[in-house]
């Protein structure tokens, strides 16, 4: 338990040189014969993305990252009533939970698994900054094949470093989740998401609207008045 908790702490000043995710694609290609080379990643400074990813992944990924503490308990709520009602099966991870599953975690499905995601978690948002938090995603997160981080899919998709993406682009690069592998930026599931960032974008604290985000927050239900 200790050993966990020192690799959270690290993590708020060091930046992983690789995740156990990025291991993992590695010798799954390895494996299937497409030859053993490592992943593009490129990790930079959450300044030195620019605003437009930022923004994008807020909006479109976790629109409560600010206020929450590690977990969205109105998306906790939305996604059990839509599977209750029978509706596609929706999740609620936060991007801390995400960063928690893609920084110290493999990509396998279990109920171990998720619960060190919920023990990540809640280190995470304890010990590192939400802007750290933030950086850390946009940096580790699988964003194409083979590729991990934005800035490397900025390169890869556009020939541009991640700071010089426009909204449209930014958002068409989000897009890409939770299927990076799949996906392209130019396919429909990115062209709807262009006009969906488009229309609720998310105000960073400091900005105009900020305030009525964490009221909004104040008076969120808790997950067990959902059940």
């Amino acid at each position: 338990m200790v050993g966990s908790v020192l690799q959270v702490a690290a993590v708020r000043w060091v930046e992983p040189p690789f995740t156990p995710t990025m291991l993992q694609r590695v010798a799954e290609r390895g494996l299937r014969g497409d030859g053993w080379a490592w992943v593009d990643h490129r990790p930079r400074s959450l300044e030195a993305m620019g605003s437009a990813l930022p923004r994008a992944t807020v909006a479109s990924e976790d629109g409560r990252f600010f206020v929450h503490h590690g977990f969205d308990y109105a998306g906790i709520c939305a996604a059990v009533r839509a599977n209750r009602s029978g509706g596609s099966l929706r999740g609620g991870s936060t991007i801390s939970q995400q960063v928690a599953r893609n920084v110290f975690l493999v990509q396998h499905r279990s109920w171990l698994r998720k619960g060190l995601e919920v023990w990540y978690t809640v280190w995470l948002e304890l010990l590192v900054p939400k802007e750290r938090i933030l950086e850390l995603y946009l940096n580790v997160a699988e964003s194409g094949p083979h590729h991990f981080g934005f800035e490397a899919a900025a390169q890869h998709w556009y020939g541009v470093p991640a700071r010089r993406l426009s909204k449209e682009r930014a958002a068409r690069l989000v897009a890409l989740l939770p299927s990076p592998r799949t996906r392209t930026p130019s396919g429909s599931v990115a062209t709807k998401k262009v006009g969906w960032v488009a229309r609720n974008p998310v105000p960073f604290p400091g900005d105009p609207g900020y305030d009525r985000l964490e009221a909004q927050w104040a008076e969120a239900p808790w997950p067990w008045e959902c059940l």
